[in-house]
C-alpha cells in the first residue's frame, strides 16, 4: 500500500444480496499461469444434504452497527485528507472499521499491476506466500492495515498477515486475508482482486470505492498457506456463522 492523493471513483452499480467469495472476474492476462496461486475451488454440501444459506451481508452489520472503539484515535481514509474520521472497533471475536477502498496494485508484477499501470507499485507486500514470494494483488483477495503505530498496532488485537477478513459493499461478502501493510496513520484498502470480487472498479490510480466498505477481522483466524482462497472462503464462512451466532 502506499498514500494515495487522488480521488477515488466509486463504482455505481453493485450485485444485490449475500454471496461467498467466487471466482474474480480476472484481468485480461490472468491466463497466465500463477504456480503461487492456486485456483480457487468451491466446497459444495454432501449428496443429500441440504445447503445452508450463507450468512448475509445483512447478518454481519447487524453485528456492527455499534462501535467499542479500541484504537487510541481514528484514521483518514487518504493523504489528502485532513481530518481522521475513522475508528478501529472491537468485539470478543473480532475487530472492524468502515472506510474506503483504495487499490493495493503491490507484489508480484503482472500485466494488471506494474509500474505503467501503477504510479506507485511495489514489488513486493508485507508479507509473503508460503515460497516466500510477494502475494499476487491481481489474484488473490485480500486486505491492507495500516502499519502498527501510535493509533492501532493489528498486532495486538490477534491478527496477522493471513487473517481471514469479511469485506462487504452494497450487499456483497467476499471473504479475504490480510496481505499487506501501508501508512500508520490511513485505513481504507483492499488488493485488485477483492475489488473486482466486489464489484469495485479496480484500476490502480482511478478505481476504488470512496465509502461504504465495512472490513471484519476476525482474530486468531490465520490461514496458511495464505495464498488459498478457497482455504479463505471455508474459514471465513466459519467464523461469519459464530460470528453472527449460526455456528
Amino acid at each position: 500500500m502506499r498514500t494515495r492523493t487522488f480521488a477515488l471513483t466509486a463504482v455505481t452499480s453493485a450485485v444485490c444480496g449475500a454471496a461467498l467469495l467466487g471466482p474474480a472476474a480476472l484481468p485480461a492476462t490472468a491466463g497466465v499461469p500463477v504456480p503461487d496461486t492456486p485456483p480457487d475451488t468451491r466446497v459444495g454440501p454432501a449428496p443429500g444434504e441440504v445447503e445452508d444459506p450463507a450468512v448475509s451481508a445483512e447478518e454481519l452489520l447487524a453485528e456492527v452497527r455499534s462501535c467499542r472503539q479500541i484504537s487510541r484515535g481514528r484514521y483518514r481514509t487518504d493523504a489528502n485528507r485532513s481530518k481522521a474520521t475513522v475508528p478501529v472497533c472491537g468485539t470478543t471475536d473480532a475487530v472492524f472499521w468502515k472506510a474506503d477502498m483504495d487499490i493495493d496494485c503491490d507484489g508480484r508484477k503482472t500485466k494488471a499491476c506494474n509500474t505503467k499501470s501503477d504510479p506507485y507499485f511495489q514489488p513486493q507486500t508485507a508479507f509473503q506466500t508460503s515460497r516466500g514470494t510477494p502475494l499476487d494483488s491481481a489474484r488473490l483477495p485480500f486486505v491492507v492495515v495500516p502499519a502498527p503505530g501510535r493509533i492501532w498496532d493489528y498486532r495486538k488485537s490477534g491478527l496477522t498477515g493471513g487473517s481471514v477478513v469479511a469485506v462487504i459493499h452494497k450487499g456483497q461478502v467476499r471473504y479475504a486475508v490480510i496481505g499487506d501493510t501501508g501508512p500508520a496513520g490511513i485505513i481504507g484498502e483492499g488488493s485488485y482482486a477483492l475489488a473486482q470480487e466486489l464489484s469495485i472498479d479496480p484500476h490502480p490510480t482511478t478505481g476504488g470505492a470512496a465509502s461504504g466498505v465495512t472490513y471484519i477481522a476476525f482474530k486468531d483466524s490465520r490461514i496458511s498457506p495464505i495464498e488459498s482462497r478457497a482455504k479463505a472462503e471455508r474459514r471465513g464462512e466459519a467464523l461469519a456463522r459464530a460470528f453472527v451466532g449460526r455456528g
